[in-house]
């Protein structure tokens, strides 16, 4: 006969270690939760913009906003995924830039088909994020050190492929994102819904598959998610090659945005990305944070700078509040870090 076994049982007359805890509440979670802050920043930034400009509560304003930071949002996807590592991409904006040319002068030159250029332009800004990787896992070297010497590689191939032209008269497909179709009395852009569908993307990636878990455990901490199975090496290159290639489509929205093959394009791009990851609630420290947030982040960039814009602020004061805004993102995450320990 097998013996059965019971839980053991509070003594009587005597309450329970746990009794005085409860479980948090839904409200609570949501308070905490590290989207809350930046979502009411946006809310109080629009409600602000609202009452200062006529112009900016409008469906084509909006529609306006979402195509401004598409380029920068989508370059914000890949940089998220770096920093839940604990790296960052400083290159990011310049492999960008280097696609554009790539893709644009293959294609109006007829070198190859404009689809196959665009899949080659991609999978170029791919290879460099392989190469990145490998840099940081492989050697290992600093993830400053490495994409900050290779912003400077894309940057001065940028200038050498293109010699220094504006690459112009793109074919049809290259330009097809940049279309719009209505929705109600606003237009909408078909890479608007592009952007937008990789953050969705990527959300449930991260959220709701074991690769998502496991970037989150390097990021959290390296050496123990390796001793819990996890390749740590294979999965950052991986994510560095992923947000290579997320910096290929981001080269394909600039080109179908802008209508040319600009070798300018792209130079602040990067702090750009970074800047919407931080506003976002994503820690520069790496294991915290979501790709909604950065969304959320890019949004709030946007909304600044059109509010801004349309109040007639000069844009130099737009990036000081942009640092400031920067700082306080940092300095908050400083705090709860502090708090959490």
């Amino acid at each position: 006969m097998t013996a059965t076994t019971t839980p053991p049982s509070t003594p009587p007359g005597t309450s329970s270690p746990y009794a005085g805890l409860k479980a948090p509440t839904t409200a609570r979670r949501l308070l905490t939760a590290p989207t809350t802050g930046p979502l009411v920043a946006l809310l109080l930034a629009c409600a602000f913009f609202s009452f200062s400009t006529d112009q900016f509560l409008t469906g084509g304003n909006f529609s306006l906003i979402v195509q401004q930071v598409m380029v920068v949002g989508t370059l914000a996807i890949g940089q998220t995924l770096i920093i839940l590592t604990a790296g960052i991409d400083l290159s990011c904006g310049a492999v960008m830039a280097f696609g554009s040319i790539m893709i644009a002068k293959m294609a109006a030159e007829g070198s190859l088909p404009p689809l196959v250029a665009i899949a080659v332009g991609i999978g170029v800004c791919g290879a460099f994020g392989l190469l990145n990787g490998l840099l940081v896992q492989k050697i290992p070297l600093p993830p400053f050190i490495v994409t900050l010497g290779m912003l400077n590689v894309a940057f001065a191939l940028t200038h050498i492929y293109s010699e220094e032209q504006t690459v112009t008269n793109l074919p049809g497909p290259l330009t097809a994102l940049g279309q719009t179709f209505p929705l109600g009395r606003t237009d909408i852009t078909y890479g608007s819904l592009v952007t937008i569908a990789l953050f969705l993307l990527l959300a449930y990636a991260l959220s709701n598959t074991g690769w998502g878990r496991h970037v989150y455990a390097v990021g959290n901490s390296p050496e123990a998610a390796r001793l819990n199975g996890i390749r740590t090496s294979r999965l950052t290159v991986g994510v560095y090659t992923v947000a290579g290639l997320l910096y290929g489509i981001a080269a394909l929205l600039l080109i179908s945005r802008t209508g040319v093959g600009d070798p300018q394009a792209g130079q602040t791009d990067n702090l750009d990305s970074i800047t919407a990851v931080v506003l976002g609630g994503t820690s520069l420290f790496g294991g915290r944070g979501s790709v909604l947030g950065t969304f959320i982040g890019v949004l709030i960039v946007g909304v600044f700078r059109n509010g801004l814009q349309l109040m007639g602020v000069a844009s130099i004061y737009q990036t000081l509040i942009t640092g400031v805004l920067v700082i306080l993102a940092v300095t908050v995450d400083q705090i709860s870090r502090k708090k959490a320990r």
